[in-house]
């Protein structure tokens, strides 16, 4: 039997819609004396990552978390909140393909909401972007206090586009997450690449 078609798409921001160039970052570290990919292994560090995803910390807090976590390797405080600081202005970069099935299925009259794990500031990158009315609703687990692949992120991602959840198809670029979706009652699918976009756009054909 046929799936049912979905009637909603929940897409990731970083990992599908936002990608990061690891490279950029790599001379600002060597040039301390760090290897590439040093900060952000300590960014994602649970211990620091999780408390600002879930808005417990702000963004600016977890940058400060990190600038201490970097201190004794760099020459104290005021060195390794510089080089956080520099390091943050990256951004990373918007994939066109993504934004533009997204805009194809908003314009088809698909509500598509932005569900992700997030600091505080998600909504100044939004406008940053600007991406601030990019979507029928944006869902940040800084501001619901619910993370991936917590099963509340996903009700309340539901609700936020009023669709039931096996209605509801979640693009993600996790694992964990997808699984997570799934065992919450949604549809999932793990993105890999654009071309995985063929398949997200199909899904919502009649």
């Amino acid at each position: 039997m046929r799936r049912r078609r979905p009637r909603a798409l929940l897409v990731d921001f970083d990992g599908v819609l936002r990608s990061y160039d690891k490279r950029v970052p790599g001379p600002l570290e060597t040039a301390n004396g760090l290897d590439e990919g040093e900060i952000l292994a300590i960014a994602s560090d649970p211990a620091l990552l999780i408390p600002a995803i879930l808005g417990r910390v702000s963004r600016a807090g977890w940058l400060t978390d990190i600038a201490v976590a970097l201190a004794d390797r760099v020459g104290g405080l005021d060195p390794a909140e510089k080089l956080v600081a520099d390091w943050d202005t990256y951004r990373g970069e918007i994939g066109p393909e993504v934004l533009e099935t997204i805009e194809l299925l908003r314009a088809s009259g698909v509500p598509v909401a932005l569900c992700t794990n997030a600091t505080d500031d998600l909504r100044e990158d939004l406008e940053r972007f600007g991406l601030a009315d990019a979507f029928d609703a944006v869902v940040s687990s800084a501001e619901i206090g619910y993370v991936k692949p917590m099963p509340e992120f996903y009700r309340a991602a539901c609700d936020a586009v009023d669709t039931a959840p096996g209605l509801c198809l979640l693009v993600d670029d996790t694992v964990r997450n997808v699984a997570g979706a799934r065992a919450a009652g949604l549809l999932g699918y793990r993105y890999t690449g654009v071309g995985d976009l063929a398949y997200v756009r199909a899904a919502f054909d009649d």
